[in-house]
């Protein structure tokens, strides 16, 4: 039975990593590439090269020989880190690329100067970002610019959020040599900006936490009611006031951000003098939260 629901799992994840590349390269043949905007990463240099450039090579093949090159550079230095998610991204994006482009011919679906450039910057991106978002939810990835940016974390003190948002930046940057219009780079920009914040949204958007704090005189009340009525834990911590020096309760809860309202909604009905800290948690993982995936 677990083996069945392991395999219906693995099934499952790269349906989602095979929608989320669909997507991917769906925006850029459909909205960024007639537009002439050029993105971050391989698909941008490809792009740069088949549009700027006039390189009669398609899309698709620069993309995997791009992506080939890298990825045996990334062997070569790294060692085996890349696993079948990697190779199966690299190559399905590609194919991806040519199904859009030389077979179904998707960029006559839209009339691009009915759109203008700013609207498919802003479309292309929130597209991208999505598919982005789907394929990273699974463990899959477009490899690109990332093999670059594990390569130079490896030598070099530095993220590899940072290395990839670098490159993106100066590959946008390069498209002004090619097409001199300064305005392309704009939208670029635009475009990375927009599935930067897109991705995030797919990835942390339903997992976001907040931390509240409560200072109350009536804090065992409100953990009570709150660990009744919305299910979630309270923890009451024991304090000092610095300047009376008196002991008290500090009442601790982590909530999902579908439950902040109504945990505020229950401290306001049991103290409106309730002294109250909410902030943003980068991640919560354990019992009725997120699972730690190493």
């Amino acid at each position: 039975m677990q083996i069945f629901q392991k395999k219906r799992a693995i099934v499952f994840s790269y349906i989602v990593i095979t929608f989320g590349l669909a997507l991917y390269t769906f925006a850029w043949a459909a909205f960024l590439l007639p537009a002439q905007i050029v993105g971050g990463g391989v698909s941008g240099i490809s792009s740069i090269l088949y549009y700027a450039a006039g390189v009669g090579i398609p899309i698709g093949v620069l993309n995997l020989v791009f992506n080939a090159i890298l990825l045996a550079i990334g062997f070569k230095v790294l060692g085996s880190k890349f696993g079948a998610n990697t190779i199966y991204g690299i190559i399905g994006s590609s194919l991806f690329f040519i199904l859009w482009q030389q077979v179904l011919h998707v960029e006559n679906l839209f009339v691009v100067e009915e759109f203008g450039n700013f609207m498919c910057a802003i479309i292309g991106g929130a597209l991208c970002g999505m598919g982005i978002g789907m394929t990273f939810s699974m463990g899959g990835n477009s490899g690109g610019t990332d093999i670059i940016a594990l390569i130079c974390s490896k030598y070099y003190n530095v993220s590899p959020g940072k290395v990839i948002m670098y490159l993106d930046i100066v590959i946008i940057g390069c498209s002004y040599f090619v097409s001199h219009k300064l305005e392309n780079v704009v939208f670029g920009y635009i475009v990375m900006v927009t599935m930067t914040y897109v991705l995030d949204m797919v990835l942390d958007g339903n997992k976001q936490s907040y931390q509240i704090m409560v200072f109350s005189a009536k804090n065992a009340e409100i953990g009570d009611t709150v660990t009744k009525e919305v299910g979630r834990g309270a923890t009451l911590l024991d304090a000092e006031g610095c300047y009376s020096h008196k002991g008290q309760k500090v009442l601790l809860m982590l909530v999902h951000k579908t439950d902040k309202p109504h945990v505020m909604q229950i401290i306001h009905r049991i103290d409106t003098d309730a002294f109250i800290s909410v902030s943003k948690t980068q991640g919560v993982f354990g019992k009725n939260f997120e699972k730690l995936k190493l």
